[in-house]
């Protein structure tokens, strides 16, 4: 049995990754926005051991879920699934940054430096990522005209670039980024393509299995398979610089 975090997992991948993980015996941990996300995700998954309650929109809450979470103890794995979509407008956090930073990059970022090192960390990124530049000069968006999906994808790639640093600089943890493909969620749309069903499989696999395919770190994966990645996420020195960004602007330190 495996003790497992998920964030933004109230509904949609997250929820169905944690029930899934739940039906193997694991001991999942969920996290909701708001209290009354939190008492869905309960009666959607009663078997949880809780339901941490903080939005991650702002630093000093990011950094409020990391300390709840680790109230609980330790945990075997951290999948980072919170995220808002591609069609976000353009608004400023209560700390100035673009939403869609703040929560797909900067909150990622938070809760990897302040909840207890994990075993395993899984990173949901987006094909959306592949034809994306991390923009690391123009990152809180103040010099170019807004675009939701750009936003959106720029801060999938930061997340798999999360994901490939975190192997390099913690070479004891299983560090991994994957696409669950453009699933008919919330997020997603009812339009979306992809097959729902299997969305949520990968991350699941990542944070608990004990097949060796699995048990691999600083790789890329889409649908139970490893995938090529957009090559800035595998760059160390763009890596650092995203680090030393985030470290920079939410005043906390990667150990």
């Amino acid at each position: 049995m495996s003790r497992i975090f998920i964030s933004g997992s109230s509904t949609g991948l997250g929820l169905m990754a944690g029930q899934l993980l739940a039906s193997q015996g694991h001991q999942v941990v969920l996290h909701a926005r708001n209290a009354r996300r939190a008492d869905d995700a309960r009666r959607e998954l009663p078997d949880a051991q809780a339901v941490v309650v903080g939005d991650l929109d702002t630093i000093a809450a990011a950094k409020d879920v990391a300390a709840q979470v680790n109230t609980l103890g330790r945990f075997d794995a951290v999948i980072h699934n919170a995220a808002v979509g591609y069609q976000e407008p353009q608004r400023r956090t209560a700390d100035g940054l673009p939403h869609v930073f703040a929560i797909n990059t900067l909150a990622a970022y938070i809760l990897t430096a302040l909840i207890e090192r994990p075993a395993r960390l899984v990173y949901l990124s987006s094909g959306m990522h592949h034809h994306a530049d991390a923009n690391l000069d123009d990152i809180r968006w103040e010099r170019r005209r807004w675009s939701g999906s750009t936003a959106y994808a720029e801060s999938k790639l930061h997340d798999a670039m999360l994901a490939c640093a975190m192997a390099r600089r913690w070479p004891k943890v299983l560090s991994n980024a994957l696409e669950p493909g453009w699933v008919p969620t919330k997020m997603g749309g009812r339009g979306a393509p992809d097959d729902l069903d299997q969305g949520h499989l990968t991350q699941a696999w990542l944070a608990a299995a004990d097949d060796p395919k699995a048990r691999v770190s600083g790789q890329y994966f889409y649908h139970l398979k490893p995938m090529q990645c957009n090559p800035q996420a595998a760059d160390p020195e763009l890596q650092d610089a995203l680090i030393e960004i985030c470290a920079n602007i939410s005043g906390v330190a990667l150990p």
